[in-house]
């Protein structure tokens, strides 16, 4: 019997398919979408990550006014997918983004804003 899988295993999996499917790995643009966008390079993943956000927000708008709600969650997914390949091509994983949430856990949004804006002025006196 197979132990039931967690969102963190289902991400590392998806990284892993995602890297597989990196130029420097032989991926090929002819037979995946992954390896075609990192093919065509920056540009077109990241438009794509514009896009899926847009349409994240879209879903959400349309959620407040009587929609389909599990329309977020599909253009959520989408988003995530393409910001995975963007983190793989920077030579990034998702256990990056969770440890930088760990990190983050426990302190408050504001202070966590504040604390950002703090550390810019010094990198600008520098």
């Amino acid at each position: 019997m197979s132990q039931p899988s967690n969102s963190a295993d289902a991400l590392a999996r998806l990284a892993a398919v995602i890297e597989s499917r990196l130029p420097a790995r032989g991926g090929d643009p002819d037979k995946s979408y992954v390896a075609r966008l990192l093919h065509k390079g920056p540009d077109a993943f990241l438009k794509k990550v514009g896009e899926e956000a847009t349409e994240v927000v879209m879903a959400a708008k349309d959620a407040d006014h009587g929609g389909d709600r599990s329309k977020i969650v599909n253009e959520v997914a989408d988003l995530w997918f393409h910001t995975m390949i963007t983190l793989a091509h920077y030579g990034l994983k998702p256990a990056d983004v969770v440890a930088e949430l760990e990190r983050r856990e426990g302190t408050s949004g504001i202070e966590e804003k504040a604390l950002r804006k703090a550390q810019a002025r010094e990198g600008a006196e520098k």
